[in-house]
């Protein structure tokens, strides 16, 4: 499905396949759906990914059998070279991959819904939470672009179902959702032979898997009913689904895996109790969704624990063979048998940036004058809601650039939570955490008419909310991104612990100060020194000096150039740690101070390498723009980082980089919103900016 979907918009519109990708997870990531960044990574990545249902979590298992059987069989996905990915419902919003912690809460709830198909609205619609069935996995994990799905059985057509007409959705979910299921056949408890019938009309290939096309019965191997067809090892299953995939078919295919021999005669035992549990159903008028719930724990009460036992081990051996399956589908898909390894290459090759910062909701006041005097009387002007937040700014610039950055934030529940994950949409959204308890931060700006900020109003306690055991979940992102980004807003204690991890793994670390007061927060202790760069503007890298307890001057030169002189002598304690310090200077442009070697400067970064060479800056100006054309400067600084960062990442040469930071800064002068819509690879180059001049005056070295 992912494949078709980039395939489509890339022959609709000239989009570069790195875009398309960006594109097709706007459509996965919203409000009601939850990618986990492994998951998406994977899939993005080719890795063969396998989706597990968690209605076997929620209700098919008593605590904590039920959680230990969840991370086992994810553990066994994982030995088999395929990454689990175990389906739920958290809150009202699908989740595509479960952490430690939502598996936790799922496996005790006492409140989770049984989610099929037909509950998926109410369980949306209500932030309800809940196991998700066999029918509504596969919607979900097709939406996902998951090709495989593995349970322990599926529904099906109910024994007496001629009266009761009671038929599982799953196999309608089979007729029309292209995945392919992984099971131990049917439940025993149902009517085998009327569900392979209901399984053809609804256009459903069904083989069995290994050396007989005798239909499994769950609990036993033979149901004594032949299957339609048979597949005797993973690499014929895969090539069966990929057949049907090529073939655009839009219905699913059932691979049903007969449990062990060693298992066979305790099989039998249990079909007697079933029997038993049965009809012990209909004589207490158990009907619809709840008779499965009641028979499974009926007739682990009859066998004394152990259909449990062998419920948990055909689970674990549908999930070995499943992952194996997928595995072999990859390979088949990318026509390279040796997929598995280049998968791990492409995997560390394709790491991608982290921001972990603040997102807001800006209301800006713009006054029509020039000049703002605050007082009792009205001010004419424009009031207008916008989206900022340092982090979410330098995410959202990082993203039109096609940097994939994974996003680390924090939201509450609330009318602001919906309105900024529909606006942040085209972004990795993945890493934003919602707290019920929480507002989601705002922000008022009053803006003069010539676009000067004069006051800023801010509610951002939830921003404390991001905190060392919260960004740990992301642990692995962290370790093997590309860069880490890190603003202000942070709490001190995980700017330490995110510097700590990135000094560990020998990943460069951009701090964003945010504002004065924050500026100083990783120079409280030794994390500085796990710095590569940082963006402050005068007043916070003086703020940083204080910190460190250098002797600043008490008052900031004027002229151009012993502002340039103060800023060089600023920034040089820092450079005993730091690889370039980037000093934004308001209309004067910026300056980066760094080390030259060989008659550059350094910007690149070198695995846990401190700075060498003499200490330099160059001076460049900025792009000149009329007071008339600036709308907002809110979001200038963060612009023009991001596009540092994206240069730098690109590989670009330093003069590259700062182009590209000044345009994508323009861009956000000239916009309502902190981050231009009109930001791309193109619009921050010369040749997408044909009506705008880079300043005449070129960079200058000061050494």
């Amino acid at each position: 499905m992912l494949d078709r979907l980039v395939a489509k918009i890339l022959r609709q519109k000239s989009y570069s396949a790195q875009s398309a990708v960006l594109t097709v997870k706007r459509l996965l990531h919203d409000a009601q759906t939850r990618i986990h960044p492994c998951i998406l990574q994977a899939l993005e990545c080719k890795t063969p990914v396998v989706a597990l249902e968690s209605t076997i979590i929620s209700h098919g298992m008593p605590y904590p059998h039920n959680i230990r059987t969840a991370n086992e069989v994810e553990q066994i996905v994982r030995e088999n070279g395929a990454v689990p990915a175990t389906i739920g419902i958290l809150n009202g919003r699908v989740h595509v991959g479960l952490t430690e912690e939502e598996l936790q809460y799922l496996s005790q709830s006492k409140d989770a819904l049984k989610v099929s198909r037909r509950d998926l609205p109410y369980a949306l619609s209500q932030g309800a939470c809940g196991g998700t069935t066999v029918s509504a996995t596969m919607i979900a994990a097709h939406k996902a672009g998951i090709r495989v799905f593995v349970t322990g059985g599926i529904g099906g057509v109910h024994r007496g179902a001629e009266i009761t007409m009671d038929v599982s959705a799953d196999l309608t979910e089979l007729g029309r959702t292209p995945i392919a299921v992984v099971s131990a056949g049917v439940k025993s408890i149902l009517d085998i032979s009327k569900t392979l019938e209901y399984l053809e009309t609804q256009g459903i290939c069904v083989a069995t898997f290994g050396s007989s096309r005798e239909f499994p019965a769950f609990f036993t191997p033979r149901s004594g009913i032949k299957a339609p067809y048979n597949v005797c090892n993973v690499e014929e299953a895969a090539s069966l689904i990929d057949s049907s995939l090529k073939y655009g078919l839009c219905s699913g295919l059932l691979i049903a895996v007969p449990i062990p021999e060693a298992h066979a005669a305790s099989g039998q035992v249990i079909e007697e109790a079933i029997h038993q549990a049965v009809t012990e159903a209909r004589s207490n008028g158990i009907v619809g969704k709840d008779v499965t719930p009641y028979i499974l724990q009926r007739v682990n009460e009859l066998t004394q624990g152990e259909s449990l036992k062998l419920n948990v081990s055909l689970i674990k051996n549908n999930a070995r063979i499943g992952a194996c399956i997928a595995c072999a589908l990859s390979q088949i898909q990318q026509g390279n048998k040796k997929a598995n390894s280049d998968q791990n290459k492409m995997l560390s090759s394709l790491s991608r940036p982290v921001v972990v910062g603040g997102i807001n909701v800006d209301f800006i006041a713009k006054s029509k004058q020039k000049t703002v005097v605050f007082s009792e009387q009205t001010t004419p002007g424009t009031v207008y809601q916008s989206f900022g937040g340092v982090g979410r700014n330098l995410a959202d610039c990082l993203t039109r650039l096609d940097m994939n950055p994974l996003f680390i934030s924090a939201i509450g529940m609330d009318m602001h939570s919906d309105s900024v994950l529909r606006f942040c949409s085209h972004m990795d959204m993945a890493g934003v955490a919602r707290f019920q308890e929480h507002r989601t931060a705002t922000y008022c700006a009053v803006i003069s008419g010539s676009g000067e900020l004069k006051l800023g109003l801010g509610d951002m306690e939830i921003h404390q909310q991001i905190t060392e055991q919260y960004v740990t979940t992301f642990r692995k992102e962290l370790c093997s991104a590309s860069l880490i980004c890190i603003d202000g807003n942070v709490p001190v204690s995980t700017i330490d612990f995110v510097c700590r991890l990135a000094w560990e793994h020998g990943v460069p670390v951009w701090f964003e100060p945010t504002d004065v007061d924050k500026a100083c927060k990783p120079f409280l202790s030794d994390s500085w020194k796990s710095l590569t760069y940082t963006s402050p503007n005068i007043g916070e890298l003086k703020a940083m000096n204080m910190s460190l307890g250098q002797r600043v001057p008490s008052e900031m030169p004027v002229l151009l150039n012993d502002v340039i002189n103060t800023a060089l002598m600023l920034a040089r304690p820092l450079l005993e740690h730091l690889l370039c310090v980037v000093i934004t200077l308001g209309p004067h442009g910026v300056l980066l101070c760094g080390r030259s070697e060989g008659g550059r400067m350094l910007i690149h970064p070198h695995r846990k390498q401190n700075p060498k060479g003499n200490v330099c800056a160059i001076h460049y100006p900025a792009i000149t723009i009329s007071q008339e054309e600036v709308v907002n400067v809110s979001g200038a600084g963060d612009c023009f980082a991001a596009g540092m960062i994206a240069g730098i990442l690109s590989g670009k040469e330093m003069d590259t980089c700062v182009r590209m930071a000044l345009f994508a800064a323009l861009h956000s002068l000239k916009s309502n919103d902190a981050v231009s819509p009109k930001i791309s690879p193109l619009t921050v180059t010369p040749q997408g900016n044909t009506a705008q001049c880079l300043p005449d005056v070129g960079p200058r070295w000061i050494k």
